[in-house]
Parts: structure tokens; C-alpha cells; sequence
């Protein structure tokens, strides 16, 4: 995998491959594990989170890979998807305590903010697996931005056709 990628190498990386299928992981010398994943998030990427956080929209629809996972769905407004989620934990009798850490401000968030995003909030998202989507009816994802190591714009259903 790392044979064509120079970057891992000049960083006094050495490609290792992981157990049972598992990703392969850099190791640095001394035995010390580096991410796999860029270090550096994509700037694009970056803007679009951050254009979905100044207009306020929840349809921008998306699909990226993540260690090896392909989710689709819309991106959301932080404060938005943050809103949701706690709606959800109240409806539940076991996790209705958890509802207002999703309801604190998230830190350097506001008309204020200045810091650029560095997570996507998905809603209605799917992760696909085979010929499905888990959940069926979407769910609620962060994803750190730096993780993605693809996307595309759109979100991805699968057909029997």
C-alpha cells in the first residue's frame, strides 16, 4: 500500500500491514504506531462544513470513507444536529440524562466563531454495507474531518435494479 506513496516514508514510516484484515498502519522506529489517515484535514472538505454552518442548512448531502467505512447522508449545523440528538436521548427513560450535554454550546461555536469545523455532523445518514443501509431510516454521525480519506459530493442509496 505504501509502496507508491512517498509521503509515509520520508517521515521515517515503514508500512505495516494490520492482523485479520485489519488497515495497515505506519510504524515509526522505535515500534511507536503513526496514523494511517492524513494528518491534515482537506481544505475543501473544510469549507464545505464551514459553509453548512454559516447558511444555517441542513441539505447538503454528502458520502465519505472513513477507515474503511462509505456513509452517506446530509450534513447538518452543529447546534442543529447537537439538537437532535438530545431530542432522541429524552425520549429514552435509560439515557434522558445525557440529553443536555448535547444541549451545552460547543466550545468557540456562536456568531464568534473564528476556528474553522473540524467535524462533519451527519443526520439522516447511512453507513453502507452490502446491498443496505444501518440504519434503514439514518443516523446521526460526527466524523472528524482529518479521518476522511475520501468523499464524494451526493448521498449514495443502493437499487435492486
Amino acid at each position: 500500500l505504501y509502496g507508491h506513496l512517498p509521503g509515509p516514508r520520508r517521515a521515517g514510516l515503514r508500512p505495516h500491514t494490520g492482523r485479520h484484515g485489519a488497515p495497515p498502519v505506519a510504524v515509526r522506529a522505535g515500534g511507536r504506531i503513526a496514523s494511517a489517515v492524513m494528518p491534515n484535514a482537506d481544505e475543501l472538505l473544510v469549507d464545505i462544513a464551514a459553509k453548512v454552518e454559516s447558511e444555517h442548512t441542513n441539505q447538503m448531502p454528502l458520502t465519505v470513507v472513513v477507515h474503511g467505512a462509505v456513509i452517506t447522508g446530509r450534513l447538518a449545523p452543529e447546534a442543529m444536529w447537537r439538537q437532535r440528538v438530545a431530542e432522541v436521548l429524552r425520549d429514552s427513560d435509560r439515557l434522558v440524562p445525557f440529553a443536555d450535554t448535547f444541549m451545552a454550546a460547543p466550545e468557540g461555536s456562536g456568531p464568534q466563531q473564528t476556528d474553522p469545523p473540524a467535524y462533519l455532523h451527519f443526520h439522516v445518514a447511512r453507513i453502507l454495507q452490502g446491498q443496505v443501509g444501518i440504519p434503514e431510516t439514518g443516523g446521526m454521525y460526527r466524523i472528524a474531518i482529518k479521518d476522511v480519506s475520501a468523499w464524494t459530493m451526493g448521498d449514495l442509496s443502493y437499487s435492486d435494479q
